[in-house]
């Protein structure tokens, strides 16, 4: 075991952690390998979960409690430190933690894990320092950026402008805001001009009121009419009204050749209703049409009735919902599954839904929209087949198990080979390798995608939004120029030279620039989105960041 750190001799040096799961694990690693930070972690029990790779870090002291009391919380000097996270348990359970935190240093400030968001956004007036950060909001879009097969989740808005990630021959040149290459290193960021297009794999754009979304489904007439065919003749009863309606159009016609379209409207309804006058000299098509409305009209009203009593009762009028052809298949509804499930569907793609729990949190979701649901393991060949995955787009497996999301996509491998699946992996080394070794085969980590809004939170910094590249997170992060080392003095061009960081926009509240720099454009206090990359950074300089985690922390830094 390593050497425990001494504690805190002044107020404010070291930080909380609760929690032994992976996420915890993230974010002390974060905190300690990245920013050099001295990190307190409180769990039930060191040899348990993330415990001893937690244990293992440098500049970690290990208090094992079962509960986070009173006591846990002075015996970690809650007093002195400046930040507590809590990923400990439910939203209850962490909210009350933040509670006995609070009455122990009432200027503590507080990172909470919290799923419900309507609970979260009330939380915050509990406290007066307090950022709440969910690992299923932040994570739930790369899940379905990737099951769609696209660059990046959805636009982010910050700042009052639009910011959305795209392939460079799909935006205009005056719109680039930066380059990104994506490798399996480190994504780099290219500043904006000639040579671009050719070097970047991705760009950052702002958005210029076109409407555009880059996981929306593209129209595509022929498969929106077999779309609405399929759902026509999978309805309770759509196929029964479509036959019924074309004996009435095949009365109307017989009658048109007849009568005028007035009298042949008005004796097509008359028949339909039983009130039709027969006559022995009708004319041949007459009798015919009389004959099959009449029939048609004793099925016709029916219907009719049962459909509008079905509504009544059920509030649809569909029976259980089947799944069709190019749809996607969504494997665990616990936190991450419900979330990426009702992005799916909110984008307009069909989802089938898959657990082993039929009273999974994700359940009364999928039946409140519709969604076919499939009880059973995901990994067995005959629930796949349930699932119809012979003609489904995608696979996404996101229980909380590894090992059940990977052998369901080895399973799914193995009937299809073709097809694209995203699994979830909480070990990033593993998901990494996979990635590489199987074809077609996206994974991603909920903890490396979240631990990073939560380090940066705990020191101070606000991260306003995450993008996800590939593998890979980058931070858009508001920065107030400090003691930071190196940062006061030094120009925004020495800050993105390695292309780990760009500087988006610059608020200029310090004093005048030295010598040979120059002036910024807006007047102090206004934000420049086109700030001059000569500018010299000084103490009260208010800075909008995109960075990498690696770039992020020389803004971080106060070593």
């Amino acid at each position: 075991m390593p050497a425990q750190p001494r504690r805190a001799d002044r107020r404010g040096d070291h930080l909380i952690v609760c929690g032994d799961g992976p996420l915890s694990y993230r974010i002390t690693e974060e905190l300690t390998s990245r920013y050099g930070e001295h990190v307190t972690v409180i769990l039930p029990d060191r040899r348990n979960h993330h415990g001893p790779q937690i244990s293992a870090l440098p500049r970690v002291r290990v208090l094992e409690y079962p509960e986070l009391s009173s006591q846990a919380f002075t015996d970690a000097d809650v007093q002195s430190a400046r930040a507590l996270a809590v990923v400990w348990q439910d939203d209850v359970g962490n909210l009350h933690a933040g509670l006995r935190a609070q009455e122990l240093n009432p200027g503590l400030r507080l990172v909470l894990a919290i799923f419900n968001r309507r609970l979260g956004d009330h939380i915050r007036m509990l406290f007066p320092d307090c950022t709440v950060l969910s690992g299923t909001a932040m994570s739930a879009p790369s899940f379905v950026a990737a099951a769609l097969d696209q660059p990046a989740p959805s636009h982010v808005r910050v700042q009052r402008r639009t910011l959305y990630v795209a392939r460079p021959d799909d935006v205009a040149p005056g719109a680039v805001v930066c380059g990104l290459t994506d490798n399996h290193d480190d994504p780099r960021l290219l500043p904006p001009g000639e040579g671009l297009r050719d070097q970047a794999d991705l760009v950052l754009a702002v958005a210029d009121g076109t409407p555009r979304n880059p996981l929306a489904r593209r129209p595509n007439p022929a498969r929106a009419l077999a779309g609405l065919l399929r759902r026509l003749v999978w309805h309770k009863y759509g196929l029964v009204f479509t036959v019924l309606l074309t004996v009435i159009g095949v009365g109307l016609g017989l009658l048109a050749t007849v009568y005028s379209l007035s009298n042949a409207l008005y004796l097509t309804l008359m028949d339909l209703t039983g009130s039709a006058l027969t006559r022995s000299q009708d004319t041949s098509a007459e009798k015919v049409a009389q004959v099959m409305l009449t029939v048609d009209g004793m099925a016709f009203i029916p219907v009719i009735t049962a459909i509008v009593v079905g509504a009544r009762l059920t509030g649809s009028v569909r029976r259980a919902p089947r799944p069709a052809s190019g749809h996607i298949i969504v494997v665990g509804l616990g936190n991450v599954g419900t979330a990426v499930t009702g992005q799916l569907h909110d984008l307009g793609f069909d989802v089938v839904c898959v657990d082993n729990n039929p009273n999974a949190p994700g359940i009364p979701m999928a039946r409140q929209l519709g969604l076919p649901v499939v009880i059973g393991d995901a990994f067995r060949e005959q629930t796949l087949h349930a699932a119809h995955l012979d003609t489904c787009l995608a696979l996404v497996s996101v229980t909380s198990l590894d090992i059940v999301n990977l052998e369901t996509a080895l399973t799914a491998r193995a009937l299809r080979d073709d097809l694209r699946i995203v699994l979830r992996l909480t070990d990033d080394d593993l998901a990494e390798r996979l990635e590489k070794t199987t074809g077609n085969t996206i994974s991603r980590s909920v903890p490396y995608l979240a631990a990073p809004a939560f380090a940066t939170a705990m020191l101070e910094h606000q991260v306003l939004r995450t993008i996800d590249v590939g593998r890979h997170v980058l931070l858009i992060a508001e920065i107030r120029v400090a003691d930071q080392a190196g940062l006061a003095g030094s120009l925004i061009s020495g800050t993105e030279q390695d292309g780990q960081a760009r500087v988006l926009a610059l608020q200029a509240n310090g004093p005048p620039p030295a010598p040979g720099g120059t002036t910024p454009a807006n007047p102090p206090g206004a934000l420049d989105w086109s700030p001059q990359r000569d500018h010299r950074l000084a103490a009260g300089d208010r800075l909008i960041v995109l960075a990498t985690r690696r770039g992020l922390g020389r803004f971080l830094s106060v070593h």
